[in-house]
């Protein structure tokens, strides 16, 4: 089985949690956008509170949770977001 890297843009919470702005990762063939999310909140608990109310971008547009992952995307996670 082959397998997929992608960059991930952190905003947010999650680019709190990492302490950076991205990473580059990589998963087997046929992951989700939502798994990349789930890969997130397994090395950083704390995250599991944004699952549900996070939205997802791939390649500068916004993307289902089930769209497929292929290789050389850039995923972005957008958590919500308040300032001010």
């Amino acid at each position: 089985m082959s397998n997929v890297t992608v960059t991930v843009k952190l905003f947010a919470a999650y680019q709190d949690a990492y302490g950076r702005p991205e990473l580059t990762l990589t998963f087997p063939t046929g992951t989700t956008v939502a798994a990349v999310c789930d890969r997130l909140i397994a090395d950083h608990p704390e995250l599991a509170q944004w699952r549900e109310v996070t939205r997802f971008g791939v390649n500068f547009q916004f993307v289902e949770a089930e769209t497929l992952l292929s290789p050389g995307d850039e995923v972005v996670l957008i958590p919500p977001v308040s300032g001010g």
